[in-house]
């Protein structure tokens, strides 16, 4: 027998001929896995009411979308319960289907940036997408499979040990190879009845309980005979009863657990700067810099905001005198500025930044970016054949430090970040190692225009509303073609600019001093509670077995 055989053909013969396997579930897997993808921003604009009601409304996350999809894969493993150790394989594969197809719908914009701006061809963007989602969709058939091997489905605490799985699969995806977690479950459920979790225990935690949920209710409703089983049917639902009225509880007893700080008056500034247009010399550069001239200008209100790249050149690249007016605009006043910008030069290297100005400072505030994007940003080892097949200006950053010094401006004390690093939750959480030097508002500014007209934009959104309830601190961003909005500390937009519109957003935000829970935990533990918890669960399930 061939090495190939024993490796491929023989796990696909034994899943084919398996008695649980039908391309009905197939199908079944991948449409819940898409459905799981539309939870997390609605792509479809409905106008009528009853779509509305459902929450079904354009961009937004629908949270009972994404338990009915989860408990759908829920459903599929326990129906491979009391079946021996032989059906893992399937349960594996249920599980990658269902993720791939999740994860394909969730990130599919990235094809924007690597076929139509970075010139990779149709069908390589297509299958890169495609692949990095299906290798991703590997992480939770692995745990899945494993969920099945302990032969808990079925038992009481089968729905804990899921959870528990669940939960591994998303640190490993969120911390492997630098970290990708967009579209964890958690973020469907900033407006659910879970959310009030979200300050204890963050989007891991949120992940984790929706995980628990799922497949607890499969307990609820698979109907079995006995008594016995009659009796975990009801321990289960009142379970669920009591998960679900945690979070009203919580918030009754604790309303809010940070204090304001007073109010800060912010103007975002929204280029709408095509990408193809961006970085060219004849067209999207003299036209930036002199829009977010203009407007640099013309504000005033206490903070003005240019996002990611605003100005698309070096310092040393601008024409005579533009930066040094923009400096002598801001020494003197009451106003002060946070622009983005690369940084830096051929022989100590670039950055992708911002720059912070205001009256009687010495030199320019200065944030670099610390998690930079693989292939965007940097170039991972052995990749350099990829990266050579596509054309992205400015490809190759250094690194700055986790939690820089704030921005500090009329007793505020501001943190931003860049892009998607408003993702990783754990490095925002480093900011409040030191109480006197955490922040009390999160900038986030960043150029989506990379993805087009994509749902990337909405689900950009969404996960700074999920940070501003983990922190309980308000979030800023300042986006070049969308979505430009400011977020309150209880995750509510208060005020948000159309996508794709060159424009100026003004509004108000009231900062937040203290600490949340999940706050004083990530930030002096990092992921490691969250690793430890699973790994306790494992460690009791071994010795049990």
């Amino acid at each position: 027998m061939s090495l190939r055989k024993a490796l491929v053909w023989l796990p696909v013969q034994t899943i084919l001929r398996s008695a649980g396997f039908s391309w009905f579930r197939v199908a079944i897997a991948l449409i819940a896995g898409g459905l799981q993808a539309l939870s997390l921003a609605w792509p479809l604009d409905f106008k009528t009411s009853i779509f509305q009601f459902l929450g079904l409304n354009y961009g937004q996350p629908v949270w009972w979308l994404q338990l009915l999809a989860l408990l759908v894969l829920c459903w599929m493993l326990a129906h491979l319960e009391n079946k021996g150790d032989k059906v893992w394989p399937l349960a594996a594969l249920w599980a990658w289907l269902f993720s791939t197809a999740w994860l394909t719908g969730t990130i599919g914009w990235t094809f924007v940036a690597m076929h139509t701006y970075a010139g990779l061809p149709f069908v390589l963007a297509a299958l890169a997408v495609l692949t990095l989602a299906s290798l991703l969709a590997l992480i939770y058939a692995a745990v899945c499979a494993l969920f099945s091997l302990t032969a808990y489905v079925g038992k009481g605490l089968s729905a804990v040990v899921f959870a528990s799985f669940w939960l591994l699969a998303e640190l490993i995806r969120g911390t492997l190879f630098t970290g990708f977690g967009w579209g964890a479950i958690g973020y469907a459920h900033v407006d659910g009845p879970l959310a009030g979790f979200i300050p204890w225990v963050g989007v891991y935690g949120l992940g984790a309980a929706a995980a628990w949920l799922a497949m607890t209710l499969v307990r609820v409703i698979r109907i079995r005979p006995g008594l016995r089983s009659g009796r975990q049917q009801a321990v289960n639902l009142v379970a669920v009863i009591a998960v679900l009225a945690f979070p009203v509880g919580g918030k009754w007893l604790a309303p809010e657990m940070t204090q304001s700080t007073g109010h800060l008056s912010v103007t975002l500034l929204q280029g709408n700067i095509p990408q193809d247009e961006k970085f060219e010399r004849g067209g999207g550069i003299p036209i930036a810099l002199q829009w977010y001239a203009e407007q640099l200008q013309k504000s005033r209100t206490s903070l003005v905001i240019a996002p990611e790249t605003a100005l698309p050149v070096l310092p040393q690249q601008l024409p005579p005198t533009y930066w040094a007016a923009l400096i002598d605009r801001f020494a003197r006043g009451q106003q002060a500025a946070l622009i983005g910008t690369p940084l830096g030069n051929f022989k100590q290297g670039y950055t992708n930044s911002v720059v912070g100005l205001k009256p009687d400072q010495a030199q320019a505030w200065q944030y670099d970016k610390f998690h930079l994007v693989p292939f965007g940003e940097f170039i991972p080892p052995f990749f350099k054949w990829f990266t050579q097949m596509m054309n992205i200006p400015l490809g190759d950053f250094n690194r700055g430090t986790l939690a820089q010094a704030p921005f500090e401006w009329q007793g505020q004390k501001l943190a931003p970040n860049i892009c998607y690093e408003n993702l990783f939750s754990e490095e925002l959480a480093a900011n409040f190692r030191n109480a006197a030097q955490a922040p009390t508002i999160f900038v986030n500014i960043s150029n989506l225009a990379w993805f087009g007209q994509s749902m990337a934009m909405d689900q950009h959104l969404q996960i700074a509303r999920m940070r501003a309830l983990e922190f309980e601190r308000p979030f800023v961003l300042a986006t070049n073609t969308g979505i430009s909005a400011i977020v309150n500390h209880q995750g509510r937009i208060v005020a948000q600019m159309p996508r794709d519109t060159r424009g100026v957003l003004v509004g108000d935000v009231e900062g937040r001093s203290g600490a949340t829970p999940y706050a004083w935990l990530i930030g002096h533990g990092g992921l490691w509670p969250f690793w430890g918890v699973v790994m306790a669960v494992i460690v009791f399930r071994m010795r049990r077995r």
